[in-house]
This record gives structure tokens, sequence and C-alpha cells, in this order.
């Protein structure tokens, strides 16, 4: 089992908890009660109780939120504005996240069981440095200009595509926020977001800041509500000119179902994974070991991206099996503000059943529970790291998306069988190589069907690289400016030349 904190307790000790500020939908640069008044109760994972309720967007919410942002793209001074004034804007609203770091990076943990630690120190800096980004791209947005064939002059503008729906999940609420909302916002388009209705603290919270820092009504509205009601509006409305989703498979075929059934609008989708990890014989075991363990209990396993199918070279897999599985014992699980806990609560009632319901699947099919496989404690979503071995890769564990602190371990002989199993899926989000052969890492990073391949590490994303999936793990790409120019659409110029010179 797991160890498990001493201070899991949940006394509130190691932070002052803040007071829940915004609990409305935010439209046209207002909180509003939904039309409806109905609300909906987002939860402490920690402690299964009732943090506060959260106004509940439905269709006719999405409607007026809509009404506003084509009022603001059409009308109003946003995209109109230099992309240097949007810019100075962008960066006021990064300061302001700075200045409310701690605060934000509560509200991430008390909703969604994320370390608090993480939250200060990774995200909510990143979360300003996304902004800062995208801000100092907003003003060098262009289009080009064609040598022809014929007499005429041939030019492209690069306009804003206009009203943008974008719905985003609950593992990383803060950093999914802002990879999805900030390049259409530099681009010129406005927006209308609906953050997971597990954790929508911090969006309101951000959508607050944007208003001090001058985001004009109209551009940027947060509506919180169920997928099945609010993001279902969103991805059906005619009025909305483009939508970007990150989610499940599942979610994601239905949002490009009802794009195509309603106005045609471009889908960008980043959705599931079953990420591999290849352990070759010549990695350092102790650094292989640390590796494939994080990449699976980062953020308590709910990573799009995690290590969980891990693959080991049959040189060393003993050495690693006896190593993973001592520090799989050793990681600490606890309240998540403690700085010493490694892996918080899962993020909801219903994720943490989904996976005791798979581990229980595994142990049915077949598969050696190695560790873990079971709940800690009598109150909050908290499960032990869990291992899997002699696991067939027809198996549910080996095959789904399990979204949480389970690994399955297995190993493999030659080069061949590794790519070939690492390929076995119908996923093709990221993968790791572990390996000191400059060859074996150049062939086998060429050879899995992925978005982005980690070389000896996890986790290593940058703001200026492009990141999306392969299969059916969606298309179209955050981060970078390839995201920047999803929210952007070309506009061909044409006029004819008389008695000139030259072409």
């Amino acid at each position: 089992m797991s160890n498990l904190s001493n201070d899991h307790k949940h006394k509130d000790s190691f932070i002052n908890i803040p007071t829940i500020k915004y609990t409305k939908l935010f439209i046209n640069g207002e909180f509003v009660d939904s039309v409806s008044g109905k609300t909906f109760e987002t939860v402490d994972p920690r402690t299964e109780e009732v943090i506060t309720e959260i106004a509940e967007g439905t269709k006719e919410d999405v409607d007026i939120a809509v009404k506003a942002a084509r009022e603001a793209f059409d009308s109003g001074p946003w995209p109109r504005m230099t992309g240097a004034e949007r810019a100075k804007i962008m960066m006021k609203w990064a300061e302001l996240i700075d200045e409310n770091i701690e605060e934000i990076a509560a509200l991430d943990t008390i909703d969604g069981g994320k370390l608090y630690s993480w939250c200060k120190g990774v995200d909510i800096p990143e979360a300003s440095k996304i902004l800062r980004y995208y801000a100092g791209a907003a003003d060098k947005i262009h289009g080009q200009v064609f040598k022809t064939s014929r007499n005429l002059q041939l030019y492209t503008l690069m306009e804003p595509v206009g009203v943008v729906g974008q719905i985003i999940p609950w593992n990383f609420p803060t950093i999914m926020f802002f990879i999805k909302a900030t390049p259409a916002l530099a681009a010129g388009c406005t927006v209308v977001l609906k953050p997971s209705e597990q954790t929508p603290l911090s969006a309101l919270f951000y959508a607050h800041l944007a208003k001090l820092a001058g985001i004009p009504d109209g551009v940027l509205n947060v509506v919180p509500g169920l997928g099945s009601n609010a993001g279902a509006a969103i991805s059906s409305h005619m009025d909305i000119d483009a939508v970007s989703f990150t989610g499940s498979t599942e979610t994601g075929r239905q949002v490009m179902k009802a794009a195509a059934m309603s106005n045609l609008k471009p889908v960008s989708l980043e959705l599931g994974g079953k990420s591999p990890v290849l352990v070759f014989d010549d990695a350092d075991v102790d650094e292989a070991v640390d590796l494939a363990l994080f990449g699976i209990l980062h953020n308590k396993g709910e990573v799009c991206v995690a290590f969980s199918r891990v693959y080991v070279q049959e040189g060393i897999y003993d050495k690693f099996e006896k190593k993973v599985l001592e520090k799989a014992k050793n990681w600490v699980v606890g309240d998540p503000f403690d700085p010493k806990v490694q892996q918080g609560p899962q993020t909801s009632k219903a994720q943490f059943d989904k996976i005791l319901s798979y581990i229980e699947h595994g142990k049915k099919e077949g598969a050696t529970l190695l560790t873990g496989g079971k709940k800690i404690g009598n109150k909050g979503y908290y499960i032990e790291p869990t291992i899997f071995t002699n696991v067939k890769e027809d198996m549910l564990v080996s095959q789904d998306e399990i979204f949480g602190p389970v690994m399955v371990l297995s190993k493999f002989k030659t080069t061949e069988e590794a790519i070939k199993t690492a390929n076995n899926t119908r996923y093709g989000l990221a993968a790791g190589i572990v390996t000191k052969n400059l060859d074996i890492a150049n062939s086998v990073s060429r050879s899995i069907r992925a978005g982005i391949i980690w070389i000896n590490c996890f986790f290593a994303f940058d703001i200026d690289c492009p990141f999306g999936g392969f299969k059916m793990s969606g298309f179209g790409k955050d981060y970078g400016l390839e995201a920047l120019h999803k929210y952007l659409q070309a506009k061909s110029v044409a006029t004819p030349i008389y008695n000139s010179p030259w072409l």
C-alpha cells in the first residue's frame, strides 16, 4: 500500500482556503445568474464536501453569450484594435494573474485535487507565460504577397475567424483555459468558453481578472454548465464560427458531429491517449523508473499523455520491476496542500469509480496486480498507485484510457517488437523512449505514430512547440503559432494591374 501522509486529515492546516468569490456565469462583461436559475454543486475531492453552488449554464445562456460575442466581434473594438493594443491588455491580464497566484492555485487544488505546490510553481506561472507569448504574437499576424503569372496583384489577409466556442476539461483547468482562449483572443476573435463542471472556479476568477485588465465586454464569456447541455449548445450553435475541444474521444466525436450538422464550423480536437514508454536495455534503470513512475502518477494519472503503458526490454526488466514496485509503495498520497504529498485525490467521484472499475476489469481478465488497486481512507477520492503485469494486449487495461494512477508493465525482446506494440492502439497522442543509443532514439521516434515523442524525458512541453494527436487522439494543434493560425483564415485579394513596367 502507498505511504499515506500522516497529515491526511483535511484540516486546511497548510494554507488558508480562500473565500469563493465568483460562482455565476460571466457574459458580456458581467457575472449573471443562469436564465433557468439552476445551479450545480462543485465538490472538494479531498473531503467529498460541497464547496459551493455554481450557476448552471444551459442552451439559453449559451445563446445569450454567443449574441454578446457576435456583437463584440461584428461591432466592438477588439478585432479592430491593432495587435499591439490587444497585446497591451493581455499583458496586463498576465500581471494580474501573477498578483493572485496563491489564491488561484488554492482554487484549482480544492476544486480538482491538484497538488498546490504544482499549481503555484508550474500551472499558474505557465498561464502567465502563455498569455505573454500570444500577446507577443498579436502584432505579428500578416499575410503574403505573391509574384503572379498574370497582370494581377495578389495578396492574402489573415483575418480572425469570428466567434469561437471552446470546451475545456477538468484535469488542467488553468493551462487548458489559456492554451484555448489566448491564441483566439490574440487573433482578434471573441470567445465563449465552457469550463468543466468539475472544475469551474479558476475559470470564473480568470474572467474577473480579464475584466480588470480591460478586455472589452462580450469578448470573453465563461459559461459553466453540463457538457450534455451547454457543451452541446456550443458545438451545434449556428452563430459560432469555430469550436475547439479537449476531452474524451467519445465526446470529441459528438462535438464533431454537431459541428458538421449545424454550420460546418471547423473543429479542433485534442482527445484521449494510451501513451507507451519504451525502456531499452542500455537505459539507466533508476532514471527510467523515476521517469516511468512520474509519467503515470503525475497529476494522479489524470493526464492525457500519461505513460500508462510501460514496456521494458527483457535484459533489465526484472531489475526495473523490483525498483518500480518499491518506489510505488513509498509514493505519498494525501492532502494536496501538504508539501510532502506526491499524489492528491482523483478529481471527482465519477472518475474515482471509473478507475476502480478498470482495476477490477484488469484482475478479472487475468492480469497480475503487482501493487495497489484499492482506495485509500474513508473520505476523499484517493486511490493507491497501481501496477499490473502479465497483461495481454487485448485487455481493457491495455487498450482503454483509464485516466488514473494505473500502470500496465510489460517486457519486450527486440526494437521491432517494441515499435509494433507501441503502435497497437487506436490512440496517438504521445510516447516515450528511454535509451542512451542515438540510433535507437532516432529510428524509434520516427516509427511511433504519435503527436509528440519524448526521449529520456516526460511532460516536456514548450509554449513555442505545437502539440496535438494522431489517429483517434484528434487533430489540430495547441501551443505555438499553429494554435494562433487555427483562429485565423486567409482571404485572398486580387487587383488587376494595367500598364505596369513589371509584374
